[in-house]
């Protein structure tokens, strides 16, 4: 009612009241009324009629906008209008500070003519941060943006939601855009009833019982380096990027991709003019400061990659926040739940799982293809500067020394699978921390070998050292230090297990170098000598063949000095290689002092493998008759110790001696058979050589090349220097 007053009168009880503009409600009580009456009446409390005003609360997304178009691409088809019941909605999850209400804007501007209804918004983090912020005052919000006038918003929310749903449903076509949700609860309140309409979500946590309610959970990723370079040169200026390039990439990859990051840098570079690109990524290259050089200041504020990281970790609960800081102090890039329990101390697996499941719906982690998990680089040192301030003194070494003693004996544990009887300095029962008795995992207890009850033991073993390769290598990098020399040349030694196999030779070398530094500083006379031995495999590989002299003489030295019979032959085989190269007559004494010190130690498989390299030494000097027989004898040797990797070996140097004596078919046979043989062993390493050789044998060209095709393959994989040999082999064909 709208009640306008004329001049003063008067009424009978001698009170005059004054009346002017709008009065809302349903009731009047009036005496005397003078001037013109208006009366206004609404179906709904205060709510316009369809075709009122249109909200549109959504705010507007960033202009500097990159990426994305996969995720679009999936709400488009997630929130696409369809005749099923129901109201679609989109979630989009994902670490905080990745740009999900950005992307939530975005979708939401690009898309608004799909919803003739308006758009609602609502920011849970602001309504949390306010005085009894909840849904019901997010509720409040939307009634207010679809016209319900102040005094005739509900007070109860259930009333509020009845309403929402009244006006909802009366005017279709809308998309409610929820930003920083929290609880389940906030999105199934909240869902528009309207035909036409959606609901889209962000959030830090993986809500996933809302899929029960039809939702679609989308993970929004780090941006890769193209696009995060396209938003810094967006933030900064293309010019900034032009005149850096590689500074400028590196920028990016320090960031590790996320938006935040990479846009505060690039705040920092536009708002200090006289700050370089390169002088920029120099500072964050310390891991100590980066987190707080990614930062941008004001005169009210300073925001920070830490700040946005830190409101996620408040939120978790005891056990999973000392999981998550002990995950800062791990080397390795992924790790799985026994590793996670180890880091932290924790005794059981279990509570290691339920708090990387907290972990994981609070995005702070992600699960890998493999079933590892694994920290973004600006996470891991939240959760370290995280641990520093909360824990203990002296915490992080305390948790490198018990992720190495849970790596050391479960690469212990590995090389016994895949080979129980090979040459080894490391005592197996010490690794395992008791007597008689080898845990499972940890770095504690008893129990069997964890590769005891599969299939194929060594199979399962060498699968898991490829799946852990960079991890292991990572933790002997960090845990090079004097007290923990004995468990990093223990681990570096049975580690090798894995590239006798699988030839990545620049990991080889870099452990046993480790390896060796290690021994060296525990005063381990016979563990120097065999890492320096083992570690003339790879130098020689990589055409290094000085070096590789060079630490054979010294671990000659050594193996005498320790007095270690089998050592000692073990180093004479390993300068017969050496040897192989550079003069077989040498050579073939080397194996024959090998052959000597194994007999006297007692060491059958060492006389073997004496035998089988004293069998190509032989063939090398021209004395091919001697080599088959030597060859021949060596395999049988071979497979009576159920060592068919080697068997396979010397099975392809009888076919390369049976070709120098011109048995051409002969030939073949040999090293088909010790080619699949080698690939069903995983030596494939000697399986590429085996393929080189049968490429020169085999009569059809087709045939040819698909083996030299092998070969290369392997050799790119291992980053043999061989790979360009046979690269030009193939191109000149």
């Amino acid at each position: 009612m709208s009640a306008h007053d004329g001049p003063e009168r008067p009424v009978t009880s001698g009170i005059t009241n004054h009346l002017a503009g709008n009065v809302d409600g349903q009731l009047a009580q009036v005496g005397v009324v003078h001037g013109p009456i208006t009366f206004n009446y609404h179906a709904v409390q205060g709510v316009p009629t369809p075709g009122g005003r249109r909200p549109n609360q959504v705010p507007r997304p960033p202009r500097r906008f990159v990426d994305r178009h996969r995720t679009f691409a999936e709400l488009d088809e997630v929130l696409a209008v369809t005749d099923s019941p129901g109201c679609p909605i989109g979630v989009l999850n994902g670490l905080p500070g990745i740009g999900k209400r950005a992307a939530a804007s975005q979708w939401a501007h690009s898309n608004h003519r799909r919803f003739p209804g308006g758009q609602l918004f609502a920011d849970f983090a602001r309504l949390r941060a306010g005085a009894g912020g909840d849904v019901s005052e997010a509720l409040a919000g939307f009634l207010r943006a679809l016209g319900v006038h102040e005094p005739h918003l509900p007070t109860g929310f259930a009333d509020r939601t009845a309403l929402y749903r009244d006006l909802s449903a009366e005017r279709g076509g809308m998309l409610v855009v929820l930003d920083g949700v929290t609880r389940p609860a906030q999105v199934t309140a909240l869902l528009p009833q309207g035909e036409g309409s959606a609901l889209l979500a962000t959030s830090t946590r993986r809500l996933g019982e809302l899929a029960l309610d039809g939702a679609a959970l989308l993970q929004l990723d780090v941006l890769d380096p193209d696009s995060a370079l396209e938003l810094l040169s967006a933030v900064c200026g293309p010019r900034r990027i032009a005149d850096e390039p590689e500074a400028a990439r590196r920028l990016v990859e320090l960031c590790g991709g996320l938006p935040i990051a990479v846009c505060l840098c690039g705040a920092r570079l536009l708002t200090h003019r006289r700050l370089t690109v390169g002088e920029l990524v120099a500072e964050l290259t310390d891991e100590q400061s980066r987190l707080s050089r990614i930062a941008v200041s004001s005169d009210h504020e300073e925001r920070t990659v830490s700040a946005v990281l830190e409101l996620a970790y408040r939120d978790l609960p005891a056990t999973a926040a000392r999981v998550y800081r002990a995950l800062g102090h791990l080397p390795g890039l992924s790790f799985d739940t026994a590793v996670a329990a180890v880091a932290a101390g924790l005794g059981a697996t279990e509570e290691a799982q339920e708090a990387l499941d907290v972990l994981e719906r609070a995005s702070l982690l992600s699960v890998l293809e493999d079933r590892r998990y694994a920290l973004h680089e600006l996470v891991r040192l939240h959760a370290r500067q995280a641990s520093l301030a909360e824990d203990p003194p002296g915490t992080d070494r305390e948790t490198v020394g018990r992720v190495l003693g849970h790596y050391r004996l479960l690469t212990v544990l590995a090389d016994l699978a895949v080979r129980a009887d090979r040459l080894r300095i490391t005592d197996p029962a010490e690794a395992a921390g008791a007597t008689g008795t080898l845990a499972a995992s940890g770095a504690e207890g008893g129990g069997p070998s964890p590769f005891a009850a599969a299939d194929d033991p060594r199979h399962d073993a060498l699968c898991w050292l490829e799946a852990e390769r960079s991890n292991i290598l990572a933790v002997l990098r960090t845990a090079i230090a004097p007290d923990f020399a004995r468990p990093v040349w223990q681990t570096a030694e049975s580690f090798t297990v894995l590239f006798l196999h699988h030839r990545h030779l620049a990991d080889w070398r870099e452990s046993l170098e480790l390896g060796i530094e290690a021994a060296r500083r525990d005063g381990a006379v016979a563990a120097e000598a065999r890492l320096r031995s083992l570690l003339s495999r790879p130098l020689l590989d990589l055409e290094q063949d000085e070096r590789a002299r060079e630490h054979l003489d010294t671990a000659e030295r050594l193996a005498v000095e320790s007095g270690h019979l089998a050592l000692q032959a073990s180093v004479q085989e390993f300068l017969g290689r050496y040897w192989d190269r550079h003069d077989p007559a040498r050579a073939a004494d080397a194996y024959r002092a090998s052959l000597a010190l194994n007999a006297e130690a007692g060491e059958r498989r060492g006389e073997a493998l004496a035998r089988y390299f004293l069998g190509c030494a032989q063939s090398a000097t021209g004395d091919h008759r001697a080599a088959l027989a030597t060859l021949d004898e060596a395999r049988a040797d071979l497979l009576a110790l159920d060592d068919h990797r080697m068997a396979a070996r010397a099975l392809a140097d009888i076919g390369r001696t049976k070709a120098r004596l011109g048995d051409a078919d002969g030939a073949v046979t040999a090293l088909v058979q010790a080619a699949d043989d080698l690939k069903k062993g995983e030596a494939f390493h000697y399986e590429a050589q085996a393929r080189e050789d049968l490429a020169e044998l085999l009569t059809d060209p087709e045939e040819a090349r698909a083996s030299l095709r092998r070969a290369l393959t392997i050799y790119e994989e291992g980053g043999s220097p061989r790979a360009a040999a046979v690269l030009a082999r193939l191109t000149a064909d």
